[in-house]
């Protein structure tokens, strides 16, 4: 069986442009959905942050009404509390990827308060390309892409991309208040040939060994994909 590295966000706010924080984390459907999926199939889970920290779900991803109902809500709630591996996370400073069949990075606004900044998220995320082994990246996730840029320029420059949209973004009213949007960033300043679908529907991009989901309903379709590269 396959060993998967979960990179996820150690965030529990983003700042926005009025200086307010806004509580953040992880989206949960994110990490459940390829999370149920791999340990379901007997491939094995480890999840590392930066600096070890443990991570926060973002308690809006566990409401009734963003998950398509109470039983939805409550499913993907025990599927966390039941991950072990969110409890004990590795520091990513620590991590050999040589250790690993596949990354997987989930989103949630988080990633845009730390992984888009961060230099070993940057370090793996551009051995991992490089590689030429199984990269996954959804929703917020590829803001990490902004950390691999060296003198401005990144490894991920020319590669076919999604990521959440900013139509997404005002969607959830956080565009106008935001420091930063993902799309923006990652067309101009990392340099990828970006594509998306229609808003909140799953949609996923593979491109050579990166493969990347536009939103929280694409988490599912990428760890679906995860499963059939690993077999």
């Amino acid at each position: 069986m396959a060993k998967v590295l979960f990179i996820v966000s150690g965030a529990s706010y983003w700042v926005l442009k009025d200086g307010t924080r806004h509580a953040t984390g992880y989206w949960a459907e994110e990490f459940a959905n390829p999370y149920k999926i791999l340990t379901g199939a007997g491939h094995e889970v480890v999840v590392a942050t930066p600096n070890g920290v443990i991570p926060t779900v973002d308690m809006m991803s566990l409401r009734p009404e963003m998950v398509g109902g109470n039983d939805s809500a409550l499913e993907l709630e025990a599927v966390i509390r039941s991950a072990e591996v969110m409890r004990r996370p590795l520091r990513l400073s620590d991590i050999r990827l040589e250790d690993y069949d596949a990354v997987y990075l989930p989103g949630g606004h988080g990633p845009m308060s730390d992984l888009a900044w961060d230099a070993d998220a940057g370090r793996l995320l551009t051995r991992q390309l490089t590689s030429g082994s199984p990269l996954f990246i959804v929703c917020h996730a590829p803001a990490s892409m902004l950390a691999t840029r060296i003198h401005g320029e990144s490894p991920f420059k020319g590669f076919n991309v999604t990521c959440f949209t900013n139509e997404e973004e005002e969607g959830v009213g956080l565009a106008s208040r935001a420091p930063w949007l993902l799309e923006t960033d990652v067309r101009e300043k990392v340099g990828v040939n970006f594509s998306r679908g229609p808003v909140w529907e799953p949609y996923m991009v593979e491109d050579r060994n990166l493969v990347t989901g536009q939103n929280p309903a694409s988490a599912a379709v990428l760890g679906n994909r995860m499963l059939e590269i690993l077999k």
